[in-house]
């Protein structure tokens, strides 16, 4: 039995989600922990035998703690099973919803050393109603010059669940 952590960094919550379904989907085999990256010790850490970490992307950028977090510990990052995975809108075209073709997954990972074992891109979730004015307003913007939804009163769902539970099962399979 392996001792899994999941970490998450989230904007709205729906890395969260994502998170808690791929513990979920884990948690037969596992003993699983799902922990914000903010609150991760060096302990946390050491005490597991995977780890994964989630980032969401809001206005193109993962939160740079992320990234900080990564490199306060790649050594032993480096040295467990790992899997990174992302959670952005942009995902949710045909053509930038791999891990080769999405554009923000790409520049991250190239912004780093950590090669992750596993890592997946997904569709995110907009949820309009939830935001605040100006974020609704550039939100929208954009989505109105990507040919996204426009419409502020709902919210639009656009992870494919069976791709995370996919994602879930490649980890299983490579920490077995």
């Amino acid at each position: 039995m392996n001792n899994i952590l999941i970490l998450y960094s989230t904007t709205d919550g729906h890395t969260l989600t994502i998170s808690k379904r791929i513990a979920n989907c884990l948690k037969t085999n596992s003993n699983i922990s799902v922990t914000p990256l903010i609150n991760c010790t060096k302990d946390d850490l050491k005490n597991n035998d995977v780890i994964i970490i989630g980032a969401s992307i809001r206005y193109g950028k993962h939160n740079p703690k992320v990234k900080e977090f990564i490199e306060n510990n790649l050594m032993i990052l480096e040295n467990k099973k790992n899997a990174f995975f992302t959670v952005n809108v942009v995902a949710r075209k045909e053509n930038k919803n791999q891990p080769e073709t999405n554009p923000y997954l790409i520049k991250f990972l190239k912004s780093i050393t950590w090669k992750p074992d596993i890592v997946d891109v997904f569709a995110g979730r907009l949820d309009y109603p939830s935001l605040n004015f100006w974020d609704k307003q550039i939100i929208r913007l954009i989505m109105y010059i990507t040919k996204g939804p426009i419409d502020l009163k709902k919210t639009y769902e656009f992870t494919d669940w069976n791709r995370v539970e996919s994602f879930a099962q490649k980890i299983l399979n490579s920490s077995n």
